[in-house]
C-alpha cells in the first residue's frame, strides 16, 4: 500500500467538516484539526463538528430559490452537511431548518467513526507549511491564526459584524396572543407570529433604539461594519420608524386565524400593524428562534425589551443574542475558483472565510475545497464547477470580482449567467436558472468523474 501524507484541514466548522468528509471518501487520510473545546470562540457554546452559532435554518428549501437550488446541487454532488440536514430537519415553512444540536453531534459522530479521518483538538497558530492544507477556519480564526494569514497573504484582511437572534423557551410564550399561521395560508404553518397593534410597535421601537449595547472592544469599534443581509434589530430600528416593518416585522399576509376568515373585508382591521416571527428551534419544538433579531444589545436590555412584544411577556430565553467580529479575507486578490491560493497552490480556503456567507455556502466551499485537495493528491487537475450552478458561480464571484469592495456574498440569481432570452417574470425566471443549473451540474459530473 502506498504511504500517502495526510490532508490537513484546519478548523471543524460546516466547510471544513465537508472537506474532511470528502478527502476521506476519496480515499486519503485527513487529519482535521479543531480548536475546541480548547479554545473557545466568542459564538461557539460546544465541542461538536459544524455547529450552527446563528440561526438553526440553511434557508429557503425550493429548489427555485438561491439557497434550495444550492442545496439541491450540494445533494448531487454528495454533501455530507445536508445530508445531514436532511435527517434532522424540523419543522420551518419553506426553510431547510434542523434540530442544531442532534446535527452537529451526528456529524461529530460520522467523522470520528471514519478510519481516515483524524480528530485532533488542538489550536493551530500558523498555516502548516507542509502539505497539502485545507483553511477552513471560519469567520472567528483565532488571533494567532490570523495574525499569521495576514503575514502570508501580506494583505490585510477585512472585517464585518455577524450576530446571533435569542432562543425562547417554548413554554414561556402566551400561546393566547401568539398564533402559528404561515404568510398568505401558503404551506405549513411552522412560525409563530406576535402581533403588534401601532401603539405597541412604537413603543417597542423606541424603546429598542434608546436600549444600551455591549461595549465593543477598541479594535473592534475601529473595523465595525455591519453585513447588509444580518444587520442588528437595533440597528435597523435606528435606520428609521418603519424599517422594521418593511423587514424582519413584516405582517403582510400573516393574519390569526382565531379572527375568522382573513378574506373577509369586515376583518380586514384586524390585521396586526407588525408581526415578530419565531422559528422552531428543535425538532420537539421546545425552542424558538426570533427570527431576524440579531443583536448587540446587552443582555438584561435584550429580557427588557423583547419581553415588550406581545406574547413574550414571560420569555424565558435559552440563549441570548451575542454579536462578534467575522474575518474573511479578500478572496479576489487570493484566491483561484478552485479555491487554492495563488501564491500556494497546496493551500486552499473555503467557508465563510473566503467571503461565501451562509451555511449552505460554507458546505459548497469545503466540497469543493476537499475534493480538489484530493485530487491534488492523485496528482489530478483541481476541478472548477460551472458558473450557470449556484455554487460555481458564488466561487467564480469570489475569486474575481473587484477586489476593492469586496463584502461577502450569500446565494443568489443575482451572480449567475445571464438566460439567453429575457423572461420578465421572476418565478418562471428562477425556474430556468434551476433548470439550467441542474442540467449543466449532470453533464458536468459526467465528465469529470467526481463520484456523488
Amino acid at each position: 500500500m502506498v504511504n500517502i501524507q495526510p490532508v490537513q484541514v484546519v478548523g471543524g466548522g460546516l466547510a471544513g467538516t465537508e472537506a474532511a468528509w470528502q478527502i476521506a471518501q476519496a480515499g486519503i487520510p485527513v487529519i482535521l484539526y479543531e480548536m475546541r473545546p480548547q479554545r473557545l470562540s466568542p459564538a461557539h457554546h460546544s465541542e461538536h463538528l459544524a455547529e450552527l452559532v446563528c440561526s438553526n435554518s440553511f434557508g429557503a428549501q425550493s429548489s427555485d430559490r438561491a439557497s434550495g437550488l444550492l442545496h439541491e446541487e450540494l445533494r448531487r454532488l454528495g454533501s455530507i452537511i445536508i445530508r445531514k440536514a436532511d435527517e434532522h430537519q424540523v419543522p420551518a415553512g419553506g426553510a431547510l431548518a434542523v434540530d442544531r444540536a442532534i446535527f452537529s453531534q451526528d456529524l461529530t459522530k460520522t467523522l470520528t467513526q471514519h478510519p481516515l479521518i483524524d480528530l485532533r483538538r488542538e489550536e493551530i497558530h500558523q498555516i502548516p507549511a507542509e502539505g497539502i492544507v485545507v483553511l477552513a477556519t471560519g469567520p472567528l480564526t483565532s488571533p494567532a491564526l490570523a495574525e499569521n494569514l495576514r503575514h502570508f497573504t501580506g494583505l490585510e484582511y477585512m472585517s464585518f459584524f455577524d450576530a446571533a437572534s435569542p432562543i425562547v423557551v417554548g413554554e414561556s410564550i402566551n400561546f393566547d396572543i401568539a398564533f402559528l399561521a404561515s404568510r398568505y395560508d401558503r404551506g405549513e404553518a411552522a412560525y409563530l407570529n406576535c402581533p403588534l397593534n401601532k401603539e405597541q410597535y412604537l413603543h417597542f421601537w423606541q424603546e429598542l433604539c434608546n436600549a444600551e449595547q455591549a461595549e465593543l472592544k477598541d479594535f473592534e469599534r475601529e473595523t465595525a461594519k455591519f453585513f447588509e443581509g444580518c444587520l442588528p434589530i437595533e440597528e435597523m430600528a435606528r435606520r428609521g420608524e418603519d424599517t422594521m416593518r418593511y423587514g424582519p416585522l413584516k405582517p403582510v399576509g400573516i393574519f390569526d386565524p382565531r379572527l375568522g376568515d382573513h378574506r373577509d373585508p369586515e376583518n380586514r382591521a384586524k390585521r396586526p400593524y407588525a408581526v415578530v416571527q419565531l422559528r422552531q428551534e428543535d425538532r420537539a419544538g421546545q425552542l424558538w428562534n426570533m427570527v431576524g433579531f440579531q443583536t448587540n444589545l446587552r443582555w438584561g436590555e435584550q429580557k427588557r425589551v423583547f419581553r415588550l412584544i406581545p406574547g413574550l411577556e414571560e420569555a424565558e430565553f435559552v440563549r441570548m443574542g451575542v454579536m462578534h467580529r467575522n474575518i474573511f479575507i479578500n478572496a479576489p486578490e487570493l484566491l483561484y475558483p478552485t479555491l487554492q491560493f495563488k501564491k500556494r497552490l497546496t493551500l486552499l480556503a473555503a467557508g465563510q472565510l473566503i467571503g461565501t456567507e451562509g451555511y449552505t455556502a460554507a458546505a459548497a466551499g469545503g466540497w469543493l475545497a476537499g475534493t480538489n485537495a484530493a485530487r491534488l493528491v492523485w496528482g489530478r487537475s483541481p476541478l472548477v464547477l460551472p458558473s450557470t450552478t449556484m455554487s460555481g458561480a458564488l466561487f467564480d464571484f469570489i475569486s474575481s470580482t473587484s477586489p476593492r469592495h469586496f463584502q461577502p456574498m450569500p446565494p443568489n440569481f443575482g451572480i449567475l449567467p445571464e438566460l439567453p432570452q429575457r423572461i420578465r417574470n421572476k418565478q418562471e425566471r428562477y425556474g430556468l436558472y434551476r433548470d439550467r443549473a441542474l442540467i449543466d451540474l449532470a453533464n458536468w459530473l459526467a465528465k469529470s468523474g467526481v463520484r456523488s
